[in-house]
């Protein structure tokens, strides 16, 4: 076995999860302690290989620490005598990121033994699965930020099923959150980033212009409150909370992330991360269960950011409904963790002012609401353009025309998808193209792997799902 830092994280996910498997699997005959390691091994080589893929770089560090670590095991036979340059030259990990946005089969196994069993297998498989993330985003000297949203997407997957699991009962749920709280691994945690990094990977988003300009307010704001209290000058108290409205598509989520990164970086949060939630996170079935699910995940969002999308939901019902009561949770919640949780809300515009009314204390606790506009075509059409680049997709002139049309059809009123839209109209090119090559025979050139002509698209919009 190999020496280095990922080959240990490694043999531990290899040797603690095929301990748990075997355990879960323990009436099944047919499956050996072999056997089971060997689809352990298999399963930590379509973890590593994923987060090495997330960035699409395939660093020297990275495929010399793939070598070291899966060289002698059961899935390393056509690794053996291999160097990092002949690794990549096969183009073996093109691609291999797509694992990490599906479920695994093995962690469902666990997940479904603890549910009926009432033990904790799938703990092991998650503590070991986000080590080895970690390690991987840690081999070059700058992770990238691909590889940190990789972690975060590993993790949100995991901890999604596990909920999933339990039912929506608040007692699963609070288990799943006690998972998350010891989720990040410091010794590999990048720790905070420059601020203008931050700043350049905002102005980098397309479009958003009025949106940039108020998070460059709000960075500067804080920045100079940072600098006051450097100089143990008064720092002006203020609410952080942020209110989002515009439609679907539109960037919410990617901004509030970063947002969460620059809250870090200028010490208002000490770890940054954000925790995505909509009203099926929050409220419950049972009078009582509403406020431990609202508090489980203020809990999971511990020094770092809560973002709720579509919270005007919450407001919506008579009285009695539950969602008023993770409304009053959530006040009393803003005020007592005022300085460890940041809270952003977002939602159609008109449904947020119902929202923002529906407790006589939450819209005093949101002095800034930022407003994200639709997207115009020109600006969808770029990021169908970037998308297509990134995943080694060319676009004719022609099918940027065809791409062009099909966006101007769209009607712009509420719900308009945005860059959802896009992506969806890019994902059935991409399929389309698919078996537009497989018919031109067997052996296509790579321009014509690559390039997405107007047939590709859709007829109309009518046949995107």
């Amino acid at each position: 076995m190999g020496t280095g830092p990922l080959d240990a994280v490694v043999s531990a996910f290899v040797d603690d999860v095929t301990e748990a498997l075997v355990q879960a699997a323990s009436g099944v005959d047919r499956l050996t302690d072999t056997d089971a390691r060997r689809l352990v091994s298999i399963e930590a080589y379509d973890l590593t290989t994923a987060m090495i893929d997330a960035d699409a770089r395939h660093t020297e560090a990275e495929l010399d620490a793939l070598l070291d670590a899966f060289v002698d095991r059961p899935v390393g036979g056509n690794l053996a005598l291999t160097t990092a340059a002949e690794l990549r030259g096969r183009s073996v990990l093109d691609g291999r990121a797509a694992w990490i946005e599906r479920d695994s089969d093995l962690f469902a196994i666990l997940v479904g033994h603890d549910a009926r069993s009432n033990t904790a297998l799938a703990r092991t498989y998650y503590d070991r699965a986000l080590d080895v993330a970690h390690v991987v985003a840690s081999l070059d000297a700058v992770p990238a930020q691909a590889e940190l949203e990789a972690i975060s997407t590993l993790r949100n997957r995991m901890l999604s099923t596990l909920r999933n699991s339990s039912g929506g009962t608040p007692g699963a749920a609070q288990a799943a959150d006690a998972v998350a709280a010891g989720a990040q691994d410091a010794e590999n945690d990048p720790g905070p980033e420059p601020l203008e990094d931050l700043l350049a990977e905002l102005d980098s988003l397309v479009g958003l212009e009025a949106v940039k300009h108020r998070v460059h307010l709000v960075a500067d704001f804080l920045r100079v409150q940072q600098l006051r209290a450097e100089r143990d000058l008064p720092r002006l108290e203020t609410s952080y909370h942020l209110v989002f409205t515009g439609n679907p598509g539109t960037g919410k989520t990617t901004v509030a992330r970063l947002l969460a990164r620059i809250y870090r970086t200028l010490g208002v949060l000490e770890r940054g991360h954000l925790v995505e939630i909509d009203r099926s996170g929050l409220v419950a079935g049972f009078v009582g269960q509403t406020a431990p699910l609202v508090t489980a995940r203020f809990d999971e969002a511990d020094q770092g950011m809560l973002f709720i999308d579509e919270a005007y939901t919450l407001a919506r019902g008579n009285e009695n409904d539950f969602g008023r009561e993770a409304i009053d949770q959530i006040v009393k919640l803003m005020e007592d963790r005022r300085d460890r949780v940041v809270l952003v809300v977002a939602g159609y515009s008109g449904e947020m002012a119902t929202f923002l009314d529906a407790n006589p204390g939450l819209r005093s606790r949101f002095p800034t609401v930022i407003d994200f506009p639709d997207y115009s075509t020109d600006e969808l059409v770029e990021i169908v353009v970037r998308l297509g680049e990134r995943q080694r997709y060319d676009l004719d002139d022609v099918a940027v025309e065809r791409l062009r049309e099909l966006l101007d059809s769209a009607p712009r009123s509420q719900g308009f998808g945005n860059a959802r839209l896009g992506r969806n109209l890019f994902e059935a090119a991409v399929a389309n193209h698919a078996s537009r090559v497989i018919r031109t025979g067997p052996e296509p050139t790579t321009e014509d792997l690559t390039t997405l002509v107007p047939a590709d698209f859709p007829e109309d919009l009518a046949e995107i799902p």
